[in-house]
């Protein structure tokens, strides 16, 4: 970089820039693009916003695809004005490189404890969350206490992770490409960083999949089905989640309703050879259809008679997937979901403990709403085709299956601890 640009030795807490999808508007549409001068005083920064949103919106059909780019292109945004006092269309790969390093190691300022909106509303008017901090550092879940309250994160323990490092390549990489195209640059300085291996390291072990045991699982089924038998307006949904997770292998993103579907009961059809199976609208927008297995229906039955209605679904029909417990229509929040797993992770948890299995109930505190896909797929792979099983998942490739086989790591040791070297 120049050696005339001003450069800051402690960065202040920055503003936020980009707002969300439903607030930028069509960047396509908009003739003039500013930037307040308390924000950035680069001469080509209105240049830089313009095509930052237009790149974003491309991908107005994908909510989270959407916010992944936003957060890593604000990040450089925010870098090459406040820092770096440049516009993102003159970076070079040393600037790039630089910017990975600032990424890996931010300053304290620019960390948050807890994820936070960008903008909020007063008086009607959206302004910048004082709050908000382009990095967040959290706390693994595995460190819940027993009040239930997980101890304060410390901005000094930020880390960022091998897939965070990844993702920003992605993201930049995407966005200089774009650049190209408009013409506005010659060359994608993330592509021309040749080692990045020094960023990225390398792991020659095969991934782990995250899962819960068998035992964890039965006891988290045991636990939603006693939740639903006591507080059935409350919690048959509920039973009704975990066995969709668990059985279809779905995302959470699959259970509800966004920009690019809404799950309804009609989804759930029948062939003309009296198979159920349940069409879904995935990652990537690829349709698929699962397998609806007879326990798997049997639930939908359950779920369905408490809501008052038939016991199958009936072709069109729009009664959604999962409804809100007050008002009406479908839930559309993917944190809500997630709360209500974890309240059963929980309760299946304390459960285990006052069963003397302590021990084995250890994972549940750091486990997630996606383990439960990975626990369906691990233990369907076991006996079923593994096309059968990558269709249904809607896996790219068998390769992603594969990594499923003998992913339970407890019960391939439990397997080969007692093998014999010899007869004593």
């Amino acid at each position: 970089m120049s050696s005339t640009k001003l450069k800051t030795s402690e960065p202040k807490t920055p503003t936020a820039i980009i707002d969300n999808l439903d607030f930028i508007g069509n960047p396509f549409k908009q003739r003039q693009f500013s930037i307040e001068p308390s924000i950035t005083s680069v001469a080509d920064a209105d240049t830089d916003i313009e095509h930052v949103l237009k790149f974003l919106y491309s991908y107005n059909g994908s909510h989270a695809t959407f916010n992944a780019y936003r957060r890593e292109l604000e990040r450089l945004l925010q870098w090459a004005w406040r820092i770096e006092n440049v516009s993102v269309l003159s970076l070079k790969r040393e600037d790039i490189e630089d910017f990975i390093r600032f990424c890996i190691k931010p300053p304290l300022a620019w960390i948050g404890t807890k994820n936070v909106s960008r903008f909020i509303e007063k008086d009607g008017i959206r302004m910048p969350n004082k709050a908000w901090r382009p990095f967040t550092v959290s706390v693994p879940k595995s460190t819940l206490g027993s009040a239930k309250k997980l101890p304060t994160p410390d901005p000094k323990r930020y880390e960022a992770s091998q897939t965070a490092v990844k993702a920003t390549f992605t993201a930049l990489s995407s966005f200089y490409d774009y650049l190209i195209q408009e013409n506005l640059v010659t060359a994608n300085p993330v592509a021309l960083i040749r080692q990045k291996s020094k960023f990225i390291r390398k792991d020659q072990q095969r991934p782990v999949v995250r899962r819960i045991s068998n035992l964890q699982w039965d006891y988290v089924l045991e636990t939603a089905v006693i939740m639903a038998d006591e507080a059935p307006q409350q919690h048959e949904r509920t039973l009704f989640i975990m066995n969709c997770l668990f059985a279809m292998y779905l995302r959470i993103s699959e259970l509800v309703a966004d920009e690019r579907s809404a799950p309804i009961m009609g989804d759930f059809r029948k062939d003309h050879d009296g198979h159920w199976w349940f069409y879904v609208t995935g990652k990537g927008n690829k349709n698929r259809s699962i397998t609806v297995c007879d326990a798997m229906l049997k639930a939908l039955k359950r779920y369905r008679l408490h809501l008052g209605l038939a016991a199958l679904p009936v072709p069109g029909e729009q009664t959604p997937l999962i409804s809100k417990s007050l008002g009406k229509g479908a839930v559309t929040s993917t944190r809500h979901v997630r709360r209500i797993v974890q309240d059963c992770f929980d309760r299946a948890y304390k459960r285990m403990q006052s069963d003397g299995l302590e021990e084995d109930a250890a994972d549940l505190k750091a486990a997630t709403v996606h383990w439960l896909r990975h626990t369906g797929i691990s233990e369907d792979v076991k006996f079923r085709p593994r096309e059968h099983v990558r269709d249904d998942a809607g896996h790219a490739s068998m390769a992603t299956t594969d990594r499923y086989i003998e992913s339970d790591l407890r019960e391939r040791h439990a397997s080969g601890k007692r093998k014999r070297i010899k007869d004593l």
